[in-house]
């Protein structure tokens, strides 16, 4: 599937006129605060290339977001697997949007669809969330989503650095439980 349309949003691939908006978004101290080190355009760019190579290989992955009424790049959501050294498997869920769109319920709504996309069309049985201890903006997200945390499941990431990055919760939503 190239693209998921919501009320006000579409999920579709990755464009050449992306790159710019994606890097600066990438060096922008406040998207990048709950994710570590601000991205230079090279790094910004390859992590485009991957995510379309997932994409192909998987048949979902991280789509480009774009606000229907501007026709305006404004960051990203979908499915990804989740990473081999985390203490957990399966496939999370997730968005990272620029300054401009926040606040606008852009990732509770591409989450939404997001989530419908990982159940009913991948029939996944379990989909899971990460962020930061400190990140409770994405955590209201993933509780308006549905999505329930239990504390016994926080857990250290062992790819972060000493810090307030380090501590991480964990939210979950199974099929059967989606509202």
């Amino acid at each position: 599937m190239s693209e998921l349309r919501t009320d006000r949003l579409v999920l579709r691939r990755w464009r050449e006129s992306d790159l710019e908006p994606w890097a600066a978004m990438n060096a922008d101290p406040a998207v990048r605060e709950h994710l570590g080190d601000l991205l230079t355009r090279e790094q910004s760019d390859a992590s485009v290339e991957r995510f379309q190579a997932e994409f192909d290989e998987r048949g979902y992955g991280w789509w480009a977001v774009e606000a229907i009424a501007s026709g305006e790049f404004v960051g990203f959501a979908g499915l990804d697997l989740v990473d081999e050294e985390m203490p957990f498997g399966g496939v999370e869920v997730g968005w990272r949007l620029a300054r401009s769109a926040w606040g606008h319920g852009y990732a509770t709504e591409a989450g939404r669809a997001s989530l419908a996309f990982g159940f009913e069309t991948l029939g996944l049985p379990e989909i899971v969330a990460v962020t930061t201890a400190g990140n409770l903006r994405s955590q209201a997200v993933m509780c308006r989503l549905g999505m329930t945390c239990d504390p016994a499941d926080d857990f250290e990431d062992p790819g972060a650095p000493e810090g307030p990055l380090r501590r991480n919760v964990l939210y979950r939503m199974s099929r059967g439980s989606r509202a």
